[in-house]
């Protein structure tokens, strides 16, 4: 049987793929699962439609994160804490410490799901940060952590 992907299928495909599978494994788990559907005409020309529409607001999305990529691209983050000895801080810097900077020094709105610390900083210091703002946007943000007085 034909079907065309709704979604992507590690080991089989991703979705707008046309492809020909066993009968049961269509009828009993792909089409129940609205993984795929029937490969007609219909579908087919829907797909497409579907595809276009995805791939404008794909393209919507990555100039927005351009723009605001261009504007944090100079920007220096800079936060205060209190630390004891070593420079260790109590307490961490986190994602959403930064995004909340970024909001009120520079109005710059963010979610802090795109700041991508491994771990958060626990110490004083200049800290490089990625900011994956799309697939295809990933911008360093300069983070400084200086000591409270």
């Amino acid at each position: 049987m034909e079907v065309i992907l709704k979604k992507s299928i590690d080991g089989l495909g991703s979705p707008g793929d046309v492809l020909k599978v066993a009968d049961g494994y269509a009828r009993n788990y792909l089409l129940p699962m609205q993984l795929a559907v029937h490969a007609t005409e219909r579908n087919r020309s829907f797909l497409e439609h579907q595809i276009r529409v995805i791939d404008q607001q794909e393209s919507k999305d990555r100039e927005h994160a351009r723009e605001i990529a261009s504007q944090i691209v100079d920007v220096t983050c800079h936060l205060t804490r209190r630390a004891g000895e070593n420079d260790r801080l109590f307490g961490s810097v986190t994602p959403a410490d930064i995004v909340e900077s970024l909001r009120a020094s520079k109005n710059i709105d963010l979610d802090r799901r795109v700041i991508e610390l491994t771990e958060p900083i626990r110490e004083l210091g200049a800290f490089t940060v990625s900011v994956k703002l799309h697939a295809d946007v990933i911008v360093e943000l300069r983070v400084v952590v200086e000591r409270e007085e």
